[in-house]
């Protein structure tokens, strides 16, 4: 299911950031704690994201900003947002 609410992809936005700059390399997947409105959150169940990039140029331009520290690889991913889409597994 293709993730649609601004919250959620805002966060989502953010971890695949952090994902990459951690790996050195653009990462197709990520992880994310649950979604839950109210009650226990159990912080060892995750919920699996594939990255979807549906231009292979933009996916190069990203990785070549990674070496360019987290700033630029910000600024890279918020000028290709309307290519970088997650779906949830």
């Amino acid at each position: 299911m293709k993730v649609t609410d601004s919250e959620r992809l805002e966060m989502l936005y953010d971890r695949f950031c952090e994902v990459c700059m951690v790996e050195k390399e653009v990462w197709l997947e990520i992880y994310m704690p649950p979604q839950v409105e109210k009650g226990l959150i159990m912080t060892n169940v995750m919920e699996k994201y594939d990255v979807v990039i549906d231009d292979e140029q933009i996916e190069e331009t990203l990785d070549a900003n990674i070496p360019h520290g987290k700033a630029a690889f910000k600024a890279a991913v918020q000028e290709y947002k309307g290519h970088i889409s997650f779906i949830k597994k």
